[in-house]
């Protein structure tokens, strides 16, 4: 295979790496949501609540300082392997490495010293501080493998990114739910046990992460080796290539990086947001901080944690399609850069909307399978805002493009809007409407949806690209509102005699059966695109041929 077919395998191949790395982040997602299930019981509503903020202020210190790596890292990765330029790709991981330990260090040295100050006084949650503090040098680690992911993805291989994210959850796991048990039972006699036990589960993302790292650095190691053999022998004949300076791949990560950095960071604000917005509405409205974090634990600890399972679909085929999208841009094939675009768009949302009614028809069963939680306000909240898996999702993949055609000050922009909107909203719906909880819930939905309609007419101007509506988005609502209907029927019918769990089970197997045939009766998905989808070419035999036969 010649290097022009070799990088057109790479640049045809996104879609299914897309569905590798999506795949990973579903089961890292189910593995999340499985052990947050004990640990939710362990810790309860006020611990969840000191862990989920503890989380978000972990998250915004890795969005500043490290979150953005592995895009930047594949995205030049990805143009230099493109031009044959094989020492500046392997330039390109030694200078991200450096620069994922000091922007890593600096961020964890910053949260461990500031931790009580941040959680205390822009949050009200002392019972923060110290689970922020146990989970600080996750940041520093997350940093350096992040570096290793990128690597990797700018290659078109996103194996040893879903492997390591199985491993990473995994472990974590593990120590999330034994650290939570063991520290709220060592520490039940102290002023806040509940502070304790949330420390636990955080010392479960710093164990995670750390196995994670060793095992990227590993696969690392054999794949630098691997290509030096490889290109060694072959460059011997070959004219040798242009070397770009230490410097000069320094300046180009930092101007790649910090636009994602401030795009990301938008983006992400708006939970540190709600959270920080709820804390202090709340308080003066005279809550105290058990009541503040029971009910931030109900809307971070379940909705969002259900609601961001099937949106890890659209990050996994944003983070594949980057790559892909920029070695299109330098062939200067414009028309495949909107087919890649439309065929991810087309994939997610074949998922995310029979996702979204689903959650919004089993709301409350769910919530009492999952978390024993048959509170009217548990299941409200999921049935509110369920829509914002649909937004997320595609606001998540059109950000990616964005970065993918180098519009990423559009991005930040566009997230920067949508959060002043987003503040806006929330601060009448928790001053004036005094709507609570419910307020978070509509501000998280509002906030996709205007990024999602922002980016759309940015990446219409520069493209030329117009969103094909129908077969995207209609043809799957109506299947999927056949699906929500016989759903909500097979449950209703089966929970009488059967019980609760039986009764979800039956009908989530009956709504998959439904969704499918309705795509197919209503040729949602044309042949064509079901051969692009993973696995699409043996589903395509199978179902095309019944048509033909029929």
């Amino acid at each position: 295979m010649n290097d022009t077919e070799e990088k057109k395998r790479k640049g045809d191949d996104f879609l299914l790496q897309g569905a590798i790395l999506a795949a990973a982040g579903i089961i890292v997602r189910f593995i999340g949501l499985i052990y947050k299930i004990p640990m939710t019981r362990i810790l309860g509503d006020e611990g969840i609540g000191y862990y989920n903020t503890a989380y978000e202020i972990y998250n915004i210190g890795l969005i500043l300082s490290s979150y953005s790596l592995p895009l930047a890292i594949s995205k030049l990765l990805a143009g230099y392997e493109y031009k044959g330029e094989r020492e500046n790709s392997r330039r390109v991981l030694v200078c991200g490495g450096v620069l994922g330990a000091v922007a890593g260090g600096l961020m964890t040295a910053v949260l461990l010293a500031g931790a009580e100050k941040i959680a205390e006084v822009i949050f009200k949650s002392p019972g923060s501080a110290l689970p922020l503090r146990v989970m600080a040098p996750t940041i520093l680690v997350f940093s350096l493998m992040g570096v290793l992911r990128g690597y990797f993805q700018g290659h078109g291989n996103m194996v040893p990114t879903s492997v390591s994210q199985i491993v990473e959850q995994l472990v974590h796991a593990a120590v999330s739910i034994w650290a939570s048990f063991d520290f709220m039972r060592r520490f039940a006699g102290k002023e806040n046990p509940a502070s304790y036990g949330a420390a636990g589960g955080t010392l479960g993302t710093f164990a995670g992460a750390a196995a994670a790292f060793v095992l990227l650095a590993v696969l690392t190691a054999k794949h630098v080796t691997k290509q030096k053999r490889m290109h060694s022998a072959k460059a011997a004949g070959e004219k040798s290539e242009e070397t770009a300076s230490l410097k000069h791949i320094f300046m180009l990560l930092f101007l790649t990086v910090l636009p994602i950095i401030l795009s990301q960071t938008v983006y992400q604000l708006s939970g540190t947001v709600d959270n920080a917005l709820f804390g202090n509405l709340m308080s003066a409205k005279g809550l105290d901080e058990a009541q503040r974090q029971s009910m931030l634990g109900i809307y971070s600890g379940k909705y969002r944690l259900l609601t961001n399972v099937p949106v890890a679909i659209a990050t996994s085929l944003g983070a594949s399609m980057i790559p892909s999208i920029v070695m299109s841009r330098l062939g200067k094939d414009t028309e495949e850069v909107r087919h890649k675009i439309g065929i991810t768009i087309k994939f997610n949302m074949l998922l995310a909307i029979p996702c979204a009614v689903g959650m919004g028809v089993l709301a409350s069963p769910v919530m009492q399978l999952l978390f024993g939680d048959s509170r009217k306000i548990s299941s409200d909240l999921l049935r509110l805002g369920s829509c914002a898996v649909v937004f997320f999702s595609l606001s998540t993949v059109t950000n990616a493009v964005l970065q993918g055609i180098d519009l990423m000050r559009k991005s930040v922009t566009h997230s920067a809007v949508s959060l002043l909107i987003h503040v806006i909203f929330v601060y009448v719906m928790l001053k004036w409407l005094d709507w609570g909880v419910y307020g978070l819930v509509i501000g998280n939905v509002t906030f996709a949806l205007v990024v999602c309609i922002l980016n759309w007419r940015a990446i219409g101007r520069e493209l030329g690209y117009r969103q094909e509506v129908r077969r995207t988005f209609l043809l799957p609502l109506c299947a999927a509102t056949a699906m929500g209907a016989s759903t909500a029927a097979v449950y209703s019918l089966t929970r009488l005699w059967a019980g609760n769990t039986v009764g979800v089970i039956a009908a989530v197997c009956a709504g998959i059966i439904v969704y499918g045939a309705g795509i197919l009766k209503l040729k949602a998905v044309t042949r064509e695109e079901l051969e692009e989808m993973p696995l699409g070419r043996s589903l395509s035999l199978v179902f095309f041929r019944k048509a033909s036969a029929g």
